[in-house]
């Protein structure tokens, strides 16, 4: 019996239409804006207007991530099926896809068999042009900007120290360094410059951070694009930009509501970057899906050091969130790889691999509950290889740290595979909650630094290159000092080198660039050589992408 694609299983199925979903999850129909019949805008005045009670919070992190893959969007939709399978009422917030990596590797970012969101063809390709407006917006404050330098330069920008990059949807390596501005002096002013995927447009984190559109335009404002010659921020609001790149991301604002293959309500809405900014979808989908039921299930991008850390020490504590249990996934296949198995030979049973890599995962077990302070349960998403003796020596590990392990079957299940999951979940949104952020925000960048690299990574310490102390000293005059940590790093390991695989210890994390999100409201600390414009690799996904005459698109997965 062959097995279905995701998009086979997807246009399989008959959703039903949003104006439904919306009626069944409490929204009323004057909030709704309509885009077709599976997919709609939610107006943001929802959250002023409605007296709902607050959900619990349930965010779905993961293991250190490997090409094995591991599955947090899939166990993120099957879980909030799964809630409902028990009798709950339950919503998921999630990022949008980029098509970047829909086009580069992914080939989609919907979930996956029956745990899936749709319409997927439309959240994987254009969606509700969301990311066309943050690229318009972006680009907008660089037209602005360049054109202030033609027009005279009142201001003494100095065209070697501006910071903004122009910005695509796009995998795109050639655009990363380029001369512009060339041919003549009603041209430009020429310069270098270069472009950013557009979810790591600054504008992104803004717009996922953001609680209303007063607040969106003040942290427009706030965003700094270039120094003076005397090395003084110029920000969006010296270029009186912000009220434009406001008025672009009107409707961009409003968080967008689609369904499960069961029916679920499913906020999907905005998508920062995971390694340089903070990987989560937007505050305002958050707290709509925390107003339409029992349970909000959210995921953080990559692992529990990067997009967890994250969600906690960034999101929650700009926005008042507070986590109520947290679901850590991993599977077999990507253990027995961080044990040292080649991907080819992780279909065969290897218990000594198995051991050898568990380390990671009952790292980020550690992590979870004793630093952020969090109930936790880990979801061994199922592959047909995993054997019985694999999957009890993860139980016992795991038990002996008091966490319980919940086999997700929801891939080839749907809710139904999620309903151990949930049971366990909603027993530990009762626990006793001691959550807790990683660092005090009022002490200095270097502490927490530190702070970061030594209880979240178990490394000894950080090393600041003489440009990073320099820059952080720069930042704490300029008042900046107070902000939280966007650390920057490789997604592939607890350190700042991604051939360290398990749970390393005694490394060094060596910050060479430290940049102010001052919109955002946070500072990047940049390690190793992290890419903000991906290029697609030998085999783009888009090779494999078609339409037929009938309109329906084949080849995303």
């Amino acid at each position: 019996m062959s097995i279905k694609s995701d998009i086979e299983i997807a246009q399989e199925h008959t959703p039903k239409r949003i104006t439904e979903i919306a009626a069944a999850a409490g929204i009323d129909e004057k909030y709704l804006e309509m885009y077709g019949n599976y997919k709609a805008k939610i107006d943001y005045k929802l959250l002023q207007e409605t007296t709902a009670p607050d959900g619990k919070l349930i965010l779905v992190t993961a293991i250190t991530p490997t090409p094995a893959g591991e599955g947090k969007t899939t166990t993120s939709v099957g879980l909030a099926d799964g809630l409902r399978k028990i009798g709950k009422k339950s919503a998921v917030a999630l990022r949008e896809p980029s098509l970047g990596p829909v086009f580069g590797v992914k080939g989609g970012a919907a979930g996956g068999g029956y745990a899936q969101v749709v319409p997927m063809e439309d959240i994987n390709l254009h969606f509700t042009g969301d990311f066309h407006a943050i690229g318009a917006a972006n680009n907008l404050m660089a037209a602005l900007l360049d054109n202030h330098i033609q027009q005279g330069n009142a201001l003494g920008i100095d065209v070697k120290q501006i910071t903004w990059k122009r910005a695509v949807d796009m995998n795109d390596r050639q655009l990363r360094h380029i001369i512009n501005g060339l041919g003549g002096k009603m041209q430009g002013v020429p310069r270098e410059d270069g472009f950013e995927i557009t979810v790591a447009s600054e504008i992104m984190a803004v717009l996922c951070l953001a609680s209303s559109i007063t607040d969106l335009k003040e942290r427009l404002g706030r965003m700094i694009v270039a120094y003076t010659y005397e090395g003084k921020p110029v920000t969006a609001h010296d270029l009186k930009a912000e009220g434009a790149m406001a008025a672009l991301l009107k409707d961009a604002m409003k968080p967008n509501l689609v369904q499960t293959l069961e029916g679920t309500p499913a906020f999907i809405h905005g998508g920062p970057f995971a390694n340089i900014a903070h990987g989560c979808n937007s505050v305002m989908a958050t707290r709509m899906a925390l107003k339409m039921g029992d349970y909000a299930v959210t995921e953080a991008g990559f692992a529990a050091d990067l997009g967890a850390e994250k969600f906690i020490d960034i999101k929650c504590r700009k926005a008042g969130l507070k986590p109520s249990a947290v679901v850590i996934v991993a599977t077999v296949r990507a253990l027995k790889y961080h044990g040292g198995v080649p991907k080819p030979e992780l279909n065969s049973e290897n218990l000594e691999a198995l051991e050898k890599g568990l380390p990671n995962l009952l790292q980020h077990v550690d992590n979870v509950k004793n630093v952020y302070g969090l109930p936790c349960v880990v979801a061994i998403n199922a592959f047909p290889t995993d054997t019985e003796a694999e999957l009890k020596l993860v139980e016992k590990k795991c038990n002996e740290l008091g966490v319980n392990v919940a086999l997700s079957e929801v891939w080839a299940k749907g809710g139904e595979g999620g309903k151990a999951l949930a049971e366990e979940v909603v027993r530990l949104c009762e626990e006793p909650n001691q959550f807790s952020f990683v660092y005090e925000e009022k002490a200095s960048i270097q502490e927490k630094l530190d702070t970061i690299v030594k209880r979240v990574y178990h490394g000894d310490k950080v090393v600041l290159t003489a440009n990073a102390k320099k820059q952080a000293q720069q930042l704490s005059d300029l008042g900046f000092g107070e902000m939280p940590i966007c650390m920057a790093k490789t997604q592939y390991s607890f350190s700042d080198n991604a051939a360290l695989l398990g749970a390393p210890k005694g490394f060094e994390v060596t910050v060479r660039n430290l940049k102010v999100c001052a919109g955002a409201g946070f500072i990047v600390a940049l390690t190793g050589d992290i890419m903000t414009m991906p290029g697609l690799p030998k085999v783009p996904a888009a090779e494999r992408i078609d339409i037929d005459e009938n309109g329906v698109i084949s080849g995303l997965f």
